[in-house]
């Protein structure tokens, strides 16, 4: 990536996909093409000239689409993908070569237990060596409970503001994640606040700057706002994020901190076979 190309605004959080795409038995099913230029059209209106590719739930673990961007786009593009935890380390190397840089949880509307995932030591001991996170996706209040059931080493990232159930810092998920931060990285994706449950984004997202650091926040749109398409607007949704952390703020949530996560120069260290 050019010196020039690594200043630019990053969207750490958007999808794509096909129409009438979806893993059998999938709660949605979309029924509209969500292309990359469509996402580009929008994105790069507002100077965001790269993005973060977020496998959508609704795909399961075919990353085909996501991976196929991923090649399309070296430079601009960075990949979050769904996972089983027996994936070979092999898969997670070349995977790493294309530029995936995380594995999500979408926990939200299912069970939030990860029993599989907790006997993953191997998986876990190779996304620690490749430089990986783990992105969290969960259900209103349920992130405590997910938390407990995870290695306290593991990079992570959170959607959607962490979903508390309250913007205070006496709630659960707030505390819960502050004393994960003292652990290991824990990144806030400032993103989704339809998803909120009618909570006020931006004391949420204040809350957070003020407690984790400006340097620990991330910005992304959800585009194309699966669910809530006739609510959400993509200008509407970035120019809010100035509400949210302040100008001053906007360098390290939109640069910084996805050029950390996503476009590290730290070099992998040999996983172990």
């Amino acid at each position: 990536m050019s010196k020039e190309l690594s200043k630019t605004f990053v969207d750490s959080h958007f999808h794509v996909f096909k129409a009438g795409v979806a893993q059998p038995g999938a709660r949605y099913v979309p029924h509209y093409d969500a292309p990359l230029e469509d996402w580009q059209a929008q994105a790069q209106t507002l100077g965001l000239q790269r993005g973060v590719l977020v496998q959508p739930s609704f795909l399961g673990t075919d990353n085909s689409h996501l991976l196929h961007e991923l090649i399309q786009n070296p430079q601009t593009l960075r990949g979050v993908v769904v996972l089983e935890p027996d994936t070979s380390i092999v898969e997670l190397e070349r995977w790493n070569a294309l530029g995936v840089r995380g594995i999500r949880l979408n926990l939200a509307g299912i069970s939030h237990r990860l029993d599989s995932w907790q006997q993953a030591t191997a998986f876990w001991d190779a996304l620690l060596a490749l430089g990986w996170h783990l992105e969290l996706h969960t259900d209103i209040g349920a992130l405590p409970g997910v938390l407990a059931q995870l290695p306290g080493t593991l990079p992570l990232v959170l959607d959607h503001m962490g979903k508390p159930d309250a913007v205070c810092m006496t709630d659960p998920s707030i505390t819960a994640v502050l004393d994960r931060a003292k652990q290991s990285p824990v990144y806030v994706k400032l993103s989704g606040p339809y998803r909120l449950g009618g909570r006020d984004p931006c004391a949420l997202a204040r809350l957070w700057q003020s407690e984790l650091g400006q340097h620990r926040l991330l910005w992304g749109s959800d585009w194309p706002f699966t669910n809530h398409e006739h609510e959400a607007r993509y200008p509407a949704l970035f120019a809010a994020l100035r509400e949210w952390v302040g100008e001053e703020a906007l360098q390290a949530v939109l640069v910084d901190s996805p050029n950390a996560v996503y476009w590290g120069c730290r070099e992998p260290r040999p996983v172990s076979q």
